[in-house]
């Protein structure tokens, strides 16, 4: 894609369109936004999400189809995305919020996409490792909240694993549906109320977790994965024991749920993943009647909403004028 044909950067804070100088990105209103590692920098260095900067470049591979082998990603990207949608992929300008080291970057650029991949966190920088930006993929460091586009730009906006993360999830699905075009989708999910959570160890490791810097809690999250994770491997084909032992360890683990996954990529998995849940500063649970509602709230049609992997899982267009 031509990079007259991308949608064009704008002041995330005074909604004008940027002009780029030398290693910034400078709004006519005053406020400057920098290059790194080709990189625009929209958001703040600092914010509630820090922890998920190391975890996503130590583990920039783990989660990829074409590192596991399997079709794990693929297969969740496209019951989401929708058959109808999923045939029509390729050439389409689709946004990917809270795109991480590029888990379901490598599935939409398989596709034939043209994918804007933003993320809050550095994780942008593992994803530029895993996927360069080319004529088909550009990448930015960016809040959903305060994203540096006009609005409805895209084809399809596509967000998951990340609105429970966020402060306000209802702001959070109003600001990406505030970037699908007429015609396009909305793709997202949630977690949803699991009573089980609560009668487990894991929320009181996550209140200290999530206090330790981000280095502090992975190396932290790797000890308490060392010490669990055997005896969740020993247990995985005893469903007593291991009822017993998801009450008393923290963490999550995937021999019944991926047993295809080798035992060295079920230890990054659950490294990744047990590190995730323990140190969101932020995890909201909404019912799939929550999120629909909150669609049909938005004008969405053609709603899909469903119980399903993470939670609920959810799709919807916006109508033609």
């Amino acid at each position: 894609m031509e990079k007259s044909n991308w949608p064009d950067w704008y002041c995330p804070v005074h909604r004008r369109p940027l002009k780029e100088k030398r290693d910034v990105l400078v709004c006519p209103d005053g406020d400057q936004f920098p290059l790194r590692n080709g990189i625009p920098r929209f958001a703040a260095s600092s914010n509630y999400a820090d922890a998920f900067g190391p975890e996503g470049k130590k583990y920039r591979r783990t989660q990829l189809d074409s590192y596991t082998r399997t079709t794990i990603t693929r297969d969740r990207a496209r019951r989401c995305i929708g058959e109808k949608l999923w045939a029509k992929l390729a050439e389409k300008q689709v946004l990917e919020a809270g795109c991480g080291a590029g888990r379901f970057t490598e599935i939409l650029l398989a596709k034939g996409s043209h994918v804007i991949s933003i993320d809050i966190t550095e994780a942008v920088d593992a994803n530029q490792e895993n996927f360069p930006q080319d004529a088909t993929h550009r990448i930015a460091q960016a809040d959903i909240e305060q994203l540096p586009f006009a609005p409805q730009q895209f084809d399809a906006v596509f967000c998951l694993g990340v609105i429970q993360n966020t402060p306000n999830p209802e702001k959070t699905i109003a600001c990406l549906y505030d970037q699908v075009r007429p015609g396009g989708t909305l793709v997202i999910d949630h977690y949803t109320h699991d009573l089980s959570w609560y009668t487990k160890s894991a929320p009181l490791f996550r209140l200290y977790l999530r206090l330790l810097s981000p280095e502090e809690s992975l190396k932290r999250t790797e000890q308490i994965v060392h010490a669990f994770l055997p005896f969740h491997r020993m247990a995985r084909h005893f469903r007593p024991a291991q009822m017993f032992l998801s009450r008393l360890s923290p963490v999550l683990c995937y021999y019944n749920a991926y047993p295809d996954l080798d035992d060295q990529l079920q230890q990054e998995w659950t490294l990744l993943d047990t590190h995730g849940s323990l140190t969101a500063w932020y995890r909201h649970v909404r019912t799939r009647r929550q999120i629909r509602r909150r669609l049909e709230q938005l004008g969405l049609r053609e709603i899909w909403c469903e119980y399903g992997g993470n939670g609920v899982e959810a799709r919807g267009k916006r109508p033609f004028l």
